[in-house]
């Protein structure tokens, strides 16, 4: 999962980044390639097919992180939203002011020309914008509002740093590619390179660990020999720095990654005690489960494991065989990660509800159109696009064939001709009345 960079001002209200057009190989025939060399050389030019495809990701990836978000009512109202996406503004609260979130709603209408960071999603938070956090700035949706939200949970990320190198992103100084991947803990983002291990292939697992959170909530290391996605290499040999031995020392250690880590029909029996969810990730299961019988954990704890200086990373529906017993109930609410055992917490469920969500919700413009008009007004706007549809793909399947790029110019010229032609028809219409 990377990490969306920050969203500066003016941008557009479905997030969607302003990606720099690439030049495209100009393949025009002889007679016009002097001509659009030149014009291609005046501007970058990209393909149709390239820029619908953009266009199509880029609408995808904003259903799926603004899509559970509303973007016109602030979230204030619905006190600590179980997940949804933040900003923070660096021109109210720049860093030695006191860290704030703000809710989609308001990153639009109260924060349109200052620069934000851009937070992706985070859990049980409640929207800042107007409190006493910001000097100089009331809510436009939400005037009243509590002086502060003392719940909110906040990190360095409001102030536009992420990982354990408190550094920018994306980082003008860092010229190593990498990949920022956010703690599901802590919520905190992270350079691959400084998990403790190289991360697996990002479709290998589903959610990660951070170090710090993996010395926090320990008890996580009896689950990962068994749920845990293995990986192959350290990053570096400080890797193997503090590894504990959680067994006896006359006890034989099994090796994480060897054939002796898989699951004996009993101990499939042990971690799948709880009801698992559903494996499409569409859905997500209850929040409390029923409470298990005996302590899975316990069981866990009694078998050999390794306590390592690195995260860990998790595959879809891990959390489903968590122990829910009541001492272990207890000990997720000591630790404030209660959120473990709910699936619908999950990034993945979030997405997946914003971009079902967002399909039903949209609508077809032109059939709205139709529907306000009566029988004759339809039948004429449905001929019209049809001879708009029917010419335009004409036109762009010339492009197509000669493998060219359509330009500004191509379009404009299309509709120029298609008016022209169109006022020629309705000048030769003969009207006869009775």
């Amino acid at each position: 999962m990377e990490k969306e960079a920050e969203r500066t001002a003016g941008g557009d209200k479905e997030n969607e980044s302003e990606g720099g057009e690439q030049p495209a190989d100009n393949n025009r025939s002889e007679d016009a390639g002097s001509e659009e060399g030149e014009r291609g050389a005046e501007e970058p030019v990209v393909s149709l097919a390239e820029v619908l495809a953009e266009s199509e990701e880029l609408e995808k990836e904003a259903r799926a992180v603004l899509g559970g978000s509303d973007h016109e009512r602030c979230s204030y109202a619905q006190g600590a939203v179980k997940r949804q996406a933040l900003y923070a503004c660096s021109t109210c609260t720049p860093p030695g002011e006191e860290p704030a979130g703000i809710c989609l709603a308001c990153s639009y209408e109260c924060h349109g020309t200052h620069k934000l960071f851009e937070l992706y999603t985070k859990r049980n938070f409640r929207c800042d914008c107007g409190n006493s956090k910001f000097k100089n700035l009331q809510c436009k949706l939400l005037p009243e509002k509590a002086t502060l939200n003392p719940a909110n949970k906040y990190n360095d990320n409001f102030y536009g740093l992420y990982c354990v190198c408190k550094r920018p992103y994306p980082d003008p100084d860092d010229e190593i590619p990498d990949e920022m991947i956010q703690c599901i803990v802590c919520e905190d983002w992270f350079h691959g390179r400084h998990l403790g291990e190289v991360p697996p292939d990002s479709g290998d697992f589903h959610e990660m660990v951070c170090q710090g959170c993996m010395a926090r909530c320990s008890f996580l290391w009896a689950y990962a020999p068994k749920l845990a996605v293995p990986t192959v290499t350290k990053v570096t040999p400080a890797a193997e720095d503090g590894v504990i031995l959680n067994v006896e020392e006359t006890e034989e250690v099994k090796k994480e990654n060897g054939a002796d880590s898989q699951m004996t029909t009993e101990e499939e029996k042990l971690v799948q005690n709880n009801e698992p969810s559903t494996s499409s990730g569409s859905e997500c299961s209850k929040t409390v489960k029923n409470e298990a019988s005996t302590c899975i954990l316990e069981e866990l704890q009694a078998r050999q494991y390794l306590k390592k200086n690195s995260a860990t990373f998790w595959p879809h529906n891990w959390r489903s065989k968590l122990c829910t017993c009541k001492e272990c109930m207890k000990m997720y609410s000591d630790l404030e990660v209660q959120f473990l055992t709910d699936e619908c917490d999950t990034v993945l469920a979030y997405e997946n509800k914003g971009t079902s969500d967002q399909e039903a919700d949209r609508r077809d413009p032109l059939m709205d159109t139709l529907s306000s008009m009566n029988r004759v007004q339809q039948v004429e706007l449905i001929c019209e696009y049809n001879d708009l549809k029917t010419e335009l793909t004409d036109y762009l399947r010339r492009f197509a064939d000669e493998g060219t790029v359509v330009k500004r110019e191509d379009i404009q010229q299309f509709f120029e001709e298609f008016q022209s032609r169109k006022r020629r028809r309705t000048d030769r219409m003969q009207y006869y009345c009775s």
